[in-house]
């Protein structure tokens, strides 16, 4: 029995974290403050009395099912309860649950099930299209409900971990420093953009029924949390007071304002000193006070124990434990709850703290339909075969599409099938399923994955494969790996074992008309935490952004041949390359892809798709660029304070065809504070393709009393806009996206004065300037 609090040691925990580091639960309350219920009696509740039968009555108020439900149990049954893989309780006939599952860009390490893999979480921010954003987790939620229903059926439950409906996601923590880790499983750089996707996401999700969730989501990890990850259970995080409201909490007030999540994941770190998991400023004064969050807290896997055992912020577990209770963390990963009837024998709590926290966790089961006829539950005839379907796969191939970013191109793309006889393929990720799925990915899913060499293939309609070319009059494809990944910490670039590896690519390399480099890195070794023993990389962290040595060593040597060659980076973080910037004539960021990354990716190549996925973090030229990694201050970091010359900059994307920006036009030119002003612009293809642009606009102070960013992001929308053809986008611009924090009143403000509207299609690429003024 395990349920919220005392927990194992930062060893164990580190351990387990190895395998599936998250905690992640999730669950809505629509539970006014009135459900802060009085205290049941300590003991068994009486039994066989009508108000037993409330719970399971769907007539009934939720909050009175709810409290009559905590009040059938003792309080050694309640607090087994607050644990991510809550008991049985037969007597009363309530089910064991297990609020652990995840659901980063499809529904994930499910053992059982095959489930689509969409693009990892930065490549969906990448689309730039909340729209699909919201179509790919509704579709999630989809598969979630048929994987729901497959269990039941079958007598699994939902007791098993990574089968049940809450699902810890999404990661919106801000992709401060692209040496972290984790930053692929988050939307980017940027408050705004990790904001309006993250609300597309969770309202895909969750659903729109009044009553009830299609699928409970859960924003993490709150708050400021972006590594390192070799220091997560114990680091103290300083961030100024204007970074933390106007960089690390906004897209986490939008996820509780406007999408209504339906859970928040407390961090691992301490935040100014104080564990953010009993840190009573964040978890109570800011997220329900301020913000309204009527849902549940969780912790994040193992946090609660770190309370005491590495933060040392505690004398005891105790302490630990019940300093969570008060602070407002309802739910712990990896618990064991034993020691809360304790804290409230003991007065640490009381039993009304107890029952508030699990009245939240409880009234997401309630939400999610788990006790009602399944006819009163809109989503029940979701059938388990509504998973892994034809209709998901075409979805899938779409977002991986729209998440491809073409870097660069001197007029190399697209491919002419025709011209090319001898295609090369070379790479590490050119074979690997890894870099397609990404962290927080399938189990046993997806059954289909289209792998990059096999993608490139099947577009050129060859279906053998060599290691060398042969004589024929026939298109051909050879491939070599020509490489690792990256080099172990004793290797050195220029080894005999690696220049032979290289050498006998090389020699195929010259043979080819063609050369397609498949490379960059991987989840293998960019991750949450986990040992990597390669050079560059250490704790599922990176110690530089450059592209591994070897790699570029054998770009340099294909180059050499004379050949034209096309470099596919996967990864999903921004790997600086200049030399390849330089010297290539094309180069593609793909991500991690998802399932149908080869197809995808080959769609791109031959112009059977036309790219228009957008940066949606800030690709540096090198890791001196980069201030300290441990420094969570935003000065000289992302787009918004970088005062370098970045190797592409946030936004940055191009197309095979050409977009010409006219009449660009604010509706108000004076505007009140809370007043939303409309931007409209006529987007006009010029090219000879149909195409999708991303119109962006940002923001600039122009005369501001305090120091400011130097442009940010308040707007965007992609739009298809066929060859030959205009079309006028409106993008609305809520002034409050305006805003700072003032330190001196302690709230944001929009300032009056003069401000610019920058309109363009990327942070370094705008096209018209408009001015505002705010009265």
């Amino acid at each position: 029995m395990r349920p919220t609090c005392t927990y194992t040691n930062p060893g164990s925990i580190a351990a387990a974290s190895q395998q599936t580091m998250k905690l992640k639960i999730n669950l809505f309350l629509l539970l006014p403050a009135v459900l802060l219920l009085s205290a049941p009696t300590p003991g068994r509740a009486a039994e066989g009395s009508n108000s037993a039968a409330i719970w399971r009555d769907a007539d009934k108020p939720l909050a009175d099912r709810v409290n009559n439900l905590i009040s059938l149990m003792t309080r050694e049954e309640r607090a087994q309860q607050q644990c991510d893989d809550a008991p049985a309780i037969p007597r009363i006939g309530l089910p064991a649950y297990n609020y652990w599952n995840e659901c980063l860009h499809g529904v994930a390490r499910n053992q059982f099930e095959y489930a689509t893999v969409y693009p990892q979480a930065v490549g969906l921010a990448a689309m730039w299209d909340t729209p699909l954003m919201h179509d790919v987790a509704d579709n999630i939620a989809t598969e979630a409900r048929a994987m729901s229903r497959f269990f039941t059926e079958n007598n699994h439950g939902n007791s098993v971990q990574y089968t049940g409906l809450n699902f810890w996601t999404p990661n919106i923590n801000i992709f401060r420093d692209p040496r972290w880790g984790r930053g692929q499983e988050t939307y980017g750089e940027d408050p705004f953009l990790t904001a309006r996707t993250a609300v597309a996401f969770i309202t895909g999700l969750q659903g729109n029924d009044p009553n009830y969730y299609k699928a409970l989501a859960c924003a993490k990890h709150f708050a400021v949390h972006s590594g390192p990850e070799q220091g997560r259970y114990f680091f103290d995080v300083y961030p100024s007071e204007r970074d933390l409201y106007e960089t690390y909490l906004p897209q986490f007030e939008a996820a509780v304002r406007e999408a209504r999540v339906g859970a928040v994941m407390a961090a691992y770190n301490k935040l100014q000193g104080v564990p953010a998991v009993c840190n009573t400023n964040l978890l109570t004064d800011i997220l329900r006070k301020k913000w309204g969050f009527q849902g549940q807290v969780v912790s994040d896997c193992g946090a609660i124990a770190h309370i005491y055992d590495a933060h040392a912020y505690t004398k005891n577990q105790l302490d630990a434990d019940a300093d969570a209770i008060k602070a407002g963390c309802d739910l712990g990963c990896w618990g064991d709850s034993k020691g809360l009837p304790e804290c409230v024998t003991n007065g640490l709590i009381t039993d009304a703290d107890l029952n508030q926290a699990l009245a939240r966790v409880l009234t997401a089961r309630f939400k999610l339909g788990m006790f009602d006829p399944a006819s009163r539950v809109p989503f029940s005839n979701i059938s388990t075969n509504d998973h892994d379907t034809a209709a998901q796969d075409k979805l899938a191939l779409k977002t991986a599409e729209e998440s491809i970013v073409l870097l660069k191109n001197d007029g190399l793309l697209p491919l002419d099938r025709t011209k090319y006889k001898k295609v090369a393929i070379l790479g590490p990720n050119a074979t690997s399923r890894d870099a397609l799925w990404g962290e927080y990915n399938g189990t046993s899913s997806p059954q289909h994955t289209s792998l990059i060499l096999v993608g490139i293939a099947r577009a050129l309609g060859i279906s053998q494969l060599r290691t060398n070319f042969v004589d024929s009059t026939n298109v051909q494809m050879a491939f070599q790996l020509g490489t690792s990944l990256a080099m172990a910490e004793h290797e050195k670039v220029d080894s005999a074992a690696q220049e032979n590896f290289r050498s006998n690519a090389v020699a195929m390399a010259r043979d080819a008309d063609l050369i397609l480099y498949v490379g960059g890195i991987s989840p293998l070794i960019e991750s949450e935490q986990r040992d990597v023993l390669f050079d560059g990389f250490v704790g599922g962290d990176r110690t530089k952004i450059e592209l591994p040595a070897n790699q570029t060593a054998l770009l340099k040597a294909l180059k050499a041949t004379g050949k034209p060659v096309v470099f596919i980076n996967c990864s999903g973080s921004a790997v600086a390359m200049p030399w390849e910037a330089e010297n290539l004539p094309a180069i593609i960021e793909a991500w991690y892809p998802g399932q149908e990354g080869g197809a995808a990716l080959a769609n791109i190549l031959f112009g059977d798709a036309n790219p228009a996925g957008r940066l949606p973090i800030t690709f540096y030229s090198a890791t001196s660029d980069l201030p300290d990694y441990t420094n969570y201050d935003m000065a000289n970091r992302t787009y918004r304070y970088f005062k370098g010359k970045p190797l592409w900059a946030f936004g940055h994307g191009l197309s095979y065809t050409k977009f010409d920006y006219k009449a660009a036009k604010v509706d108000k030119a004076e505007a009140a504070p809370a007043d939303t002003v409309t931007v409209s612009v006529d987007v006009n293809n010029t090219g000879a393709r149909d195409g999708d642009e991303v119109v962006q606009v940002y923001f600039r102070h122009v005369n501001s009393a305090v120091p400011q960013p130097r442009e940010a992001l308040c707007g965007f929308q992609r739009v298809t806009v066929p060859h030959g053809q205009s079309k006028t986008v409106e993008i609305k611009v809520p002034l409050k996206e305006l805003r700072y924090w003032d330190t001196t009143k302690k709230d944001y403000v929009v300032e009056a004065g003069k401000y610019e509207l920058l309109v363009g299609a990327a942070s370094d690429d705008v096209r018209a300037t408009i001015p505002l003024t705010v009265k």
